[in-house]
């Protein structure tokens, strides 16, 4: 009896450009018998490279993952090609991190709950004790309060390297963790660590922006979500936005704004990330936008 339940698989790709790639891939997979529902592809006429993501639906029964992976593998030695595969039902476990500022844990958590990201909070780590946050609702989601100062940062941090090994934790997200990370975490957390930065970068850096940016009269302020990179601040950027101010704005009222794009630029920048939908190029990032 033939099965009619399809399993849909995202699979990205980057490689050098050269003529045969799409109609290679696409002619691999018609050959399983896959089915493309999605296809986005750019050409990056500086580097010369060429990146793609599609979506594909394959019966359960026609083949199963290892023939995928062998055909794409052929794929990858024909075309000098890096590729990433998986199935969209999966739910990446995600460990958020957090300071005194919780309104993009919040923002997280609740797009979570009515299944607007499809991800499995496996912890919350905040360097502030678990009263801060008594008015929220973890929903069972393990936290875990870690203290730091100079002295004790490179216990703290060995700490949280052990709860992501512990959850299984494939992404880390800096959800206003007000903490600079030191170079052997962000060196290992290469491509799957996100923070949201309180300034269109390049901005206002250092303490209180939303006050420097009142202070010189700006007329846009915004937030900017990048991977994290032992370059502070200067990761490959994955979303940004900006709102429009006046001069009759107080600097509560850029707080007020600023939050609310930092909400939305960090939740697009994680459904980015868990759709296979950014592709790290260096310095930069290919998005492909829904």
């Amino acid at each position: 009896m033939t099965s009619n339940v399809n399993t849909t698989y995202i699979v990205t790709i980057s490689c050098p450009n050269r003529p045969g790639i799409v109609a290679g891939i696409s002619h691999g997979l018609a050959e399983l018998g896959a089915n493309i529902t999605e296809a986005q592809q750019f050409d990056e006429t500086e580097s010369r490279q060429f990146f793609m993501r599609i979506v594909f639906e394959i019966p359960q029964d026609a083949t199963d993952r290892s023939v995928l992976e062998n055909e794409f593998s052929r794929l990858a030695r024909e075309f000098s090609m890096s590729w990433s595969l998986t199935t969209t039902n999966v739910r990446p476990k995600v460990l958020i991190l957090v300071s005194r500022f919780d309104h993009c844990l919040v923002d997280l958590l609740y797009r979570w709950r009515i299944g607007e990201l499809a991800i499995d909070p496996v912890g919350i780590i905040s360097n502030h004790p678990r009263e801060i946050y008594r008015h929220l609702d973890f929903d069972g989601i393990p936290f875990h309060h870690l203290p730091i100062t100079p002295v004790t940062k490179p216990e703290q941090e060995a700490r949280i390297i052990q709860i992501m090994d512990e959850s299984g934790a494939e992404l880390v997200v800096l959800a206003r963790y007000m903490q600079i990370l030191s170079n052997e975490l962000s060196c290992r957390l290469s491509g799957r660590c996100i923070n949201i930065h309180h300034s269109f970068l390049p901005g206002f850096k250092g303490a209180r922006p939303y006050h420097q940016a009142f202070a010189r009269g700006v007329k846009l302020i915004g937030a900017t979500a990048h991977y994290v990179t032992s370059d502070l601040d200067e990761g490959p950027i994955i979303e940004q936005d900006v709102e429009r101010i006046s001069h009759a704005d107080t600097p509560d009222d850029l707080v007020r704004k600023g939050r609310d794009i930092e909400r939305r630029v960090l939740a697009r920048a994680v459904r980015y990330h868990i759709e296979r939908r950014a592709i790290m190029n260096g310095h930069k990032t290919i998005v492909f936008t829904s």
